[in-house]
């Protein structure tokens, strides 16, 4: 085994991290937003109008994300701005994205 799978495997909260993460995203809907976000910092109503479902639906799921610190949020007036909290969630979400959005590394 490589040092850093042996690494990994000894850090019980980097397994937990990745474990919570890998649940939270593990829903269709999820997924789906997760591939509207990407690496940006975007509002619940471009979140509604990109994915297509209610506003309440849509809020259920990103509640659910912020709970398993998947994302962050960033209020602004009456908006609030949902972005990725952690850059190694990001790269699985940019990996996940490419393979199973169709979206190139560099968009």
């Amino acid at each position: 085994m490589s040092d850093a799978v042996l690494d990994l495997i000894e850090k019980q909260e980097h397994i937990e991290t990745a474990a919570r993460a890998l649940k939270a995203i593990s829903h269709p809907l999820r997924l789906k937003i997760l591939c509207v976000i990407g690496e940006l910092e975007v509002c619940v109503q471009d979140i509604v109008d990109a994915v297509g479902t209610s506003q309440s639906n849509i809020s259920q799921h990103l509640a659910i994300l912020r709970e398993k610190e998947v994302l962050q949020t960033r209020k602004d007036a009456n908006r609030v701005y949902y972005r990725v909290a952690d850059p190694r969630v990001l790269q699985l979400i940019g990996l996940m994205r490419e393979v199973f959005c169709g979206v190139s590394p560099n968009a």
